[in-house]
């Protein structure tokens, strides 16, 4: 008798762990950053959302795991849009500009002079233009789990750039079309590619200037390549909105409890970057010093003639060219 209740129990407790382990989930999270620390031992802040997000889940005790591939190491950075709309790739630290070749849309937000600073970054979320091309997100297949909008500027091996003459001759990568319509505008020469790829560009000499993000300028070291840049300051022109994205379909397939402990996840991670954004720019200046680097800031006069030059290239490209641009660039325009 008591071993037919000891076979009974051992087969009981089989079972439950096999319906136990069914109910766990692994998602994958991707993104182009490293994921090793600093010098300073602090990580790259886009890196630093995503592990937030893993680490809440955990804490939630929701039975779900986020393995996260930094550096590329799962899919290229511009290759992450259309897995997340199937359902292959989980969860992401995506620059939504890098999947306007599917929803042109998306360039307005990466678009010179519409936002100004951080600030502004955050009145943005909550704008009309932002409901729509979250609407946009939606209903392709993914999920915002986090807002963040990262400031940004330039830097050259050959000449500090201040005024659009100094990109005159210069041979520039930009993380958009919009700011690529706006650069060849000033008289630059385009090479396209993501962000990971600048050191290697302005090293072997396919670029001679870039710009980016505070955080990517640091995190991928281009101070070893250039020797003037030119940081966010007061007079800011480069701002992207670089989400945590989700796989609709990975969403959906999640319990309301493990949906509710991602989305809260999200907005701690949210948080996060709010915090960090201005730090991100006093980093940049203090590598770029430390490393001998010369810097400089657009004045408002500066700023007011890239602004000129936007508004007759990239402006009036995207609302002559893109289905519904003109609204949008009037509601991103309308944002104070």
């Amino acid at each position: 008798m008591f071993k037919k209740v000891s076979l009974y129990f051992t087969a009981l407790v089989l079972v439950l762990s096999t319906v136990g382990s069914a109910y766990a989930v692994t998602l994958k999270a991707s993104h182009q950053w490293p994921g090793t620390p600093r010098a300073d031992g602090s990580f790259d802040p886009r890196h630093e959302m995503v592990q937030i997000i893993a680490d809440e889940v955990k804490k939630a005790n929701v039975d779900i795991d986020v393995r996260i591939y930094p550096a590329k190491s799962l899919y290229k950075p511009k290759e992450q849009w259309k897995p997340m709309t199937t359902g292959q790739l989980d969860i992401s630290a995506f620059p939504l500009g890098y999947a306007s070749k599917f929803h042109p849309e998306f360039s307005a937000t990466l678009m010179p002079g519409t936002v100004k600073n951080h600030d502004h970054a955050l009145r943005f979320n909550k704008s009309p233009m932002m409901t729509e091309i979250k609407k946009i997100i939606n209903d392709a297949g993914v999920v915002v789990l986090s807002d963040a909008w990262l400031g940004g500027g330039f830097a050259s091996k050959t000449k500090c750039i201040r005024n659009p003459s100094d990109v005159k001759g210069q041979v520039m990568r930009a993380a958009g079309k919009a700011f690529n319509q706006m650069l060849e505008g000033a008289g630059a020469g385009i090479q396209s590619m993501p962000s990971s790829e600048i050191y290697t560009g302005l090293q072997t000499g396919v670029l001679t200037g870039a710009n980016t993000s505070s955080g990517s300028f640091v995190s991928y070291k281009i101070y070893e390549q250039v020797k003037c840049a030119t940081p966010p300051g007061k007079f800011g022109l480069w701002f992207m909105y670089e989400p945590i994205l989700m796989s609709k379909k990975s969403f959906d397939a999640l319990s309301s409890k493990q949906q509710k402990a991602l989305m809260k996840a999200g907005k701690v991670a949210e948080k996060y970057m709010t915090a960090q954004v201005s730090n991100l720019d006093k980093k940049f200046e203090d590598a770029y010093k430390a490393a001998g680097v010369e810097l400089v800031y657009m004045s408002e006069a500066d700023h007011a003639a890239w602004i000129e030059i936007a508004k007759k290239t990239s402006h009036k490209a995207f609302a002559e060219q893109v289905p519904g641009g003109a609204k949008l660039m009037e509601m991103a325009l309308a944002v104070k």
